[in-house]
């Protein structure tokens, strides 16, 4: 069964980036070993890497996906002038599949939260067809919005959506 919003309404990721939306499809997000759940914790040096991000479904299903990756506290929580700090978009994503399969259109970048405690929202579209060549992609990071992006694409609403917290690490405990 998807996932509930009420977290996401909750974590203001509903509001703040995505309107809301039904639940319609499910994926997993992991960094290593750990299993991004809604407002679980993850230290930067712990996402450094791209996680491994696998749309559950069928694999032989035709169905394509767009995964948007944004932080809305950039530079900080209580002046977010910079939302949302773009972190990663992959499109053409195959049901049943991990985002390698899909086309990386803006490169991934790790939280690198300068102070505060950051919201990284993962958000998962599914498209009408593949995207070959029809993507609109600002060439900047500062100031990129999850729903002009879904909407200039045909996107329409998210089929799912996580996120987690990070803070800025001190340099003792680095990993």
């Amino acid at each position: 069964m998807p996932r509930s919003v009420e977290t996401l309404v909750v974590g203001g990721v509903i509001g703040d980036v995505l309107d809301m939306f039904t639940p319609a499809s499910e994926f997993t997000v992991q960094y290593g070993g750990k299993q991004v759940t809604n407002g679980c914790d993850i230290k930067p040096s712990a996402a450094a890497d791209k996680p491994h991000v696998k749309i559950l479904g069928h694999p032989l299903s035709s169905n394509l996906y767009t995964l948007v990756m944004v932080d809305p506290d950039a530079p900080s929580p209580s002046e977010p002038r910079l939302r949302e700090w773009l972190h990663w978009i992959v499109v053409d994503i195959p049901e049943g599949h991990d985002a390698t399969k899909g086309r990386e259109l803006v490169a991934y970048m790790g939280p690198q939260p300068p102070t505060g405690i950051h919201r990284y929202i993962l958000a998962l579209f599914k498209q009408e067809g593949a995207m070959e060549g029809r993507v609109q992609v600002a060439d900047v990071r500062a100031n990129f919005s999850t729903r002009r992006f879904a909407a200039q694409n045909r996107l329409g609403l998210p089929v799912a959506a996580v996120y987690f917290n990070s803070q800025k690490e001190s340099a003792v405990r680095k990993r």
